[in-house]
């Protein structure tokens, strides 16, 4: 949690002195989701991170109490940036499918820089971050899985005779799957976009309809097209 401090939103004057503060924290949150990301946690210490912001470990001791209140606040940060831009796929895509592929892009593009290691370390060094992120792996991604299922079935382009909640659970564990060590390292030839990509795909085909999987083609070759 960030440091309270004694803020009165009635006051103009407060509220602009209250303004560098939001500034302030916003960019230290940014740079260390940047470290974090590439380095992982565990090697991107409270040093590193005031050094590259340009400023004494002091001033960043004011905005945040520990590693792990900046870690916290890292993960509530990217979970609720998540969590809209689900919302928005959903809301912009044409079908079931094409709202997968739309979150195929949004996660090869948050994979493009990301330690294959981050979820593991944050598991073991900062636990109260990663019970975070467990909780809206199993809560939020979880129900829209579900419900982009039951899209998929209402539209006809997955089989209706799919065990929604098991094939939820399947998604779930199959997306993250990517992360872990070892599997990690018996496939290093790929990075973590194709392993996300290829694991995708191979789901969709083994739920879709044979209107869905003409569908799926289709998508794929605009992504062809593309490159």
């Amino acid at each position: 949690m960030r440091k309270n401090n004694d803020r009165n939103f009635g006051n103009i004057k407060s509220f602009h002195s209250f303004a560098p503060v939001m500034e302030n924290e916003m960019r230290i949150i940014a740079k260390a989701h940047e470290l974090f990301m590439r380095y992982g946690v565990r090697s991107i210490s409270m040093d590193e991170i005031a050094s590259q912001l340009g400023m004494s470990k002091k001033t960043l001791y004011q905005y945040f109490t520990d590693k792990d209140n900046l870690v916290e606040q890292v993960i509530a940060d990217e979970i609720k940036r998540n969590a809209e831009r689900c919302t928005f796929q959903c809301q912009q895509s044409e079908n079931a499918i094409h709202e997968v592929f739309l979150a195929i892009e949004m996660v090869e593009d948050m994979l493009k820089n990301m330690n294959p290691l981050l979820l593991y370390e944050l598991e073991k060094y900062h636990p109260k971050a990663f019970r975070q992120f467990y909780e809206h792996k199993n809560k939020f991604l979880y129900q829209e899985i579900t419900r982009n299922l039951k899209r998929g079935i209402e539209e006809e382009l997955y089989r209706s005779d799919i065990k929604i909640d098991i094939m939820a659970a399947y998604r779930i564990e199959s997306i993250f799957l990517i992360f872990n060590p070892a599997f990690n390292q018996s496939i290093g030839k790929y990075s973590l976009a194709e392993l996300a990509e290829a694991i995708t795909q191979h789901f969709l085909y083994g739920i879709a309809t044979a209107k869905g999987q003409k569908l799926i083609a289709k998508y794929l070759q605009k992504e062809l097209n593309r490159v």
